[in-house]
C-alpha cells in the first residue's frame, strides 16, 4: 500500500485528481490518498511531515503562498521525502508569458467559481420572475424593476443578472391588479422605469410589425400608451420608488444608474 499526501493551501481538488489520473495509468497499485486542506502556517507543515516519515508517504501538493511551499521542500529533502510541486512549473511558465507576477493567494479559483454560479443563479433568476410570472420573485429579488411594456425591462433584468444581480421585474397594466407584494417590501428594492409616449408608439409599432399584426392594434395606440403611462405613473408614486425614464438610454446606461441608486458594487 502506498501513501500519498495531498497538500494545499485551498481544497485540494487539483491534486487530488490529478494523483488519482497518475496512478489509474498503473496496474495493480494499491494506494491511500490523505488531503491536507487549507495549510496556513509552517507549523502544521511539520506535523505532515512527521507523519509523512513515519508512513513513508509521498508528497503531492498545490502550494502558491511561497513561504508555506518552501517549508514544505526544505523539510520534505532534510527527512528524504518524495515530493511533487504540482503548480511551480507551470506558474513560473505563465509568468513569463503573461509578462507580471502572479498573486501568490490561496483559493483564487474556487473564489471564481463562487462568482461563476452566482452569475448563473442571478441569471436563472431573472427568467424565472420575468414579467410577474411569480410574484414570490417580488420578495427574493435584489432589485424590483416596474413598468409599462416595452420599457426595457427583461433586457434590463437580464444585464444586472450578468451582473449578479437578482432582479425581478413586473409589467403595470391597468385592468391587472398590482400585486400585495410589492407594497410588502422595502420601496427602496423597487426601480420605475418610464419612456416618452411617441418613442414607445414607435417601438410598439415595430414589435407588431415583427409579430406580423398591423399598427392599429389598441396595443400600439397613443390613447393606450398614454392611458398606461398615467397608469404607472400614480402606482410608482404609491410605491414611493425612484423612476428612470429609459427613453433615451441605452440598458447599460439605465442599469449604471440603478447600481448608484441601489448602492450595488
Amino acid at each position: 500500500m502506498y501513501n500519498i499526501y495531498v497538500v494545499s493551501d485551498s481544497i485540494g481538488e487539483t491534486a487530488d485528481q490529478i494523483v488519482k489520473a497518475t496512478v489509474s495509468q498503473f496496474k495493480d497499485v494499491e494506494y491511500n490518498v490523505k488531503r491536507f486542506s487549507y495549510i496556513s502556517n509552517t507549523a502544521q507543515i511539520e506535523d505532515i511531515i512527521n507523519d509523512a516519515k513515519k508512513e513513508k508517504a509521498i508528497i503531492v501538493f498545490t502550494v502558491v503562498i511561497p513561504e508555506i511551499r518552501q517549508k514544505l521542500l526544505e523539510s520534505a529533502e532534510i527527512h528524504n521525502i518524495s515530493i511533487v510541486d504540482i503548480m511551480h512549473s507551470v506558474i513560473s511558465t505563465f509568468s513569463e508569458l503573461f509578462h507580471q507576477q502572479p498573486a501568490y493567494e490561496a483559493g483564487l479559483i474556487r473564489r471564481l467559481d463562487d462568482k461563476y454560479f452566482k452569475k448563473v443563479e442571478a441569471i436563472e433568476f431573472a427568467v424565472k420572475y420575468d414579467d410577474g410570472k411569480n410574484v414570490r420573485g417580488i420578495k427574493e429579488a435584489d432589485v424590483v424593476l416596474v413598468g409599462v411594456s416595452r420599457t426595457s425591462k427583461t433586457p434590463l433584468s437580464m444585464y444586472l443578472a450578468h451582473k449578479n444581480i437578482k432582479a425581478a421585474n413586473v409589467p403595470l397594466v391597468p385592468e391587472v391588479p398590482v400585486a400585495d407584494e410589492l407594497f410588502q417590501i422595502d420601496k427602496k428594492k423597487i426601480i420605475g422605469l418610464t419612456t416618452n409616449p411617441i418613442k414607445l408608439n414607435e417601438i410598439r409599432q415595430e414589435r407588431l410589425k415583427a409579430l406580423g399584426l398591423g399598427n392599429d392594434a389598441n396595443y400600439a395606440s397613443m390613447e393606450r400608451i398614454l392611458k398606461e403611462l398615467d397608469y404607472a405613473e400614480e402606482i410608482m408614486k404609491k410605491l414611493g420608488c425612484p423612476v428612470i425614464d429609459v427613453s433615451a438610454k441605452a440598458v447599460e446606461e439605465t442599469a449604471s444608474i440603478i447600481f448608484e441608486i441601489m448602492k450595488f458594487k
